[in-house]
């Protein structure tokens, strides 16, 4: 089976270790019985994604991503192992799209010459608000 990322892009299984444990939390007897929360772990630099996309997750300040490189999710949502494991492969594939999208450039924008007058206008306004409060003498 294959993570389908894009219709070019990919990500093989082999790339992707999934590790059922036991989940935390509420649910009483089947919480401390059964193993139903994944752990799935991704190494970014071994992956066959393009170098591009790599570079932008490492750039990502995101909790999940290990200093060494590694994406961790896990995932305990649901109480079946399977749902977890659909989880967990959905939030890894928003990850990766997320890393695809190009940021868009910054154009530098200039305030106009009305705004800044404006703004020097209210603040001459407002100086002279706050000079008018000075201590009065008592001959007036």
């Amino acid at each position: 089976m294959v993570l389908q990322i894009t219709p070019d892009i990919q990500i093989p299984d082999n790339e992707i270790v999934l590790e059922a444990i036991r989940a935390q939390g509420a649910g009483g007897q089947h919480v401390n019985k059964v193993a139903t929360a994944i752990h799935l772990r991704f190494d970014i630099a071994g992956s066959s994604l393009p170098e591009e996309v790599k570079t932008r997750l490492f750039a990502f300040r995101d909790q999940r991503i290990s200093k060494e490189g590694t994406i961790v999710i896990k995932a305990q949502q649901f109480r079946s192992q399977e749902k977890n494991k659909e989880d967990a492969l959905k939030r890894l594939k928003k990850l990766v799209l997320r890393a695809m999208s190009r940021p868009k450039k910054r154009k530098p924008t200039r305030v106009s010459k009305r705004a800044q007058k404006k703004r020097l206008d209210k603040k001459t306004k407002r100086g002279s608000v706050k000079r008018l409060r000075g201590s009065v003498s008592p001959d007036d």
